[in-house]
């Protein structure tokens, strides 16, 4: 059969994900394309602790934040038209109670402590190498959260400063955790209010700097996963991109994911992913005669099923899926009660 792309070869660091594996994934919207297909799949994931992350240095100080659980305290917030937020969050975090957004930041950050500790990978995707520093304390931001444009300095960031950045943070994390491995992903999603061009030297500038870390650390600690390189090669043509023009498709995604899960997944990992995505799959039935015997058995089996996975298999979590079958259940037989009266 012919082909009509140009297919990027991805080099094999020699790893493999397990289901057993506890997971990190931080850095820009990317990063949650591939962290929601592991979390989808049941993996244990801790997916952006800070929310979404676009540059290199704000990826930096939120990991030397957690490896030194440093809590926020109210005046690291601020308000800005009634709602409190944080210059190192997203706005998912921000809230109009400064208690809740403190509350909520605190809580994310002692829990994701012990998730990095505990983690076997760290997957770090770098969006940009543009950054916005607040001129009047001169530190560099994660997110704007709407304040002027005119209170921030704009500049990019260097190849060399990443990299001596990362060179001093990575040593840290491996003393905090000496089993962690590190993979780079560079985001495949163009800034395009940057332009074209700008555009194009900040994604050149990123992948200068992740070279340069993997070459000086050695693929036993750290690799990376050539996304950027697939978007550019394999799919390019706008019908891989969302009604934007920049974000990617539920096609484009699927086909990045089948590459990361044959390069980086564990082949005990993918058998199993196939039972999850049956019970994903049934979890979304929606049955015809929701009150007939038939329908009592599918729910019956898939219970059946998670009870089998996890006996062997205990770090999957299906507590949703259960409740779900165990309701729909529950007023299946209520139903069929009903028309025996």
């Amino acid at each position: 059969m012919n082909q009509y792309f140009t297919e990027v070869s991805i080099p094999d660091p020699g790893w493999r994900i397990d289901y057993r594996h506890k997971i990190m994934l931080m850095g820009s919207c990317f990063v949650e394309n591939i962290g929601n297909k592991l979390e989808e799949f049941k993996f244990q994931v801790d997916l952006n602790p800070f929310g979404i992350l676009y540059n290199p240095q704000s990826i930096s100080k939120s990991l030397q934040r957690l490896l030194n659980l440093q809590y926020y305290k109210k005046e690291d917030l601020f308000e800005h038209q009634g709602i409190w937020s944080s210059f190192d969050h997203h706005s998912k975090f921000s809230s109009i109670d400064s208690s809740k957004t403190l509350k909520t930041i605190n809580e994310q950050l002692g829990e994701s402590h012990k998730n990095l500790k505990e983690a076997e990978y760290l997957i770090i995707t770098f969006g940009t190498s543009w950054v916005y520093e607040l001129k009047r304390t001169g530190e560099i931001v994660s997110n704007c959260h709407k304040i002027p444009e005119a209170e921030f300095k704009r500049f990019r960031l260097t190849p060399g400063e990443i990299v001596s950045e990362f060179k001093e943070l990575l040593l840290d994390i491996w003393k905090f955790n000496s089993n962690l491995k590190i993979l780079f992903t560079v985001s495949p999603i163009r800034h395009w209010k940057d332009g074209a061009v700008e555009n194009q030297r900040s994604k050149s500038t990123l992948l200068l700097a992740v070279d340069r870390l993997v070459n000086g650390f050695g693929e036993e600690k750290c690799a990376y996963f050539p996304s950027y390189e697939i978007v550019m090669d394999e799919l390019r043509d706008y019908r891989f991109y969302a009604p934007d023009m920049l974000h990617l498709n539920e096609v484009a995604v699927e086909h990045i994911w089948q590459k990361f899960s044959k390069i980086m997944l564990s082949n005990e990992s993918i058998k199993l992913m196939k039972d999850v995505l049956k019970l994903n799959k049934a979890a979304k039935h929606r049955p015809f005669n929701s009150g007939s015997e038939s329908y009592r058995k599918f729910l019956l089996y898939n219970l059946d099923e998670i009870g089998r996975l996890t006996k062997f298999f205990p770090f999957l979590n299906f507590n949703n899926e259960q409740l779900y079958f165990e309701s729909k259940l529950s007023d299946s037989q209520a139903e069929a009660r009903e028309t025996l009266k």
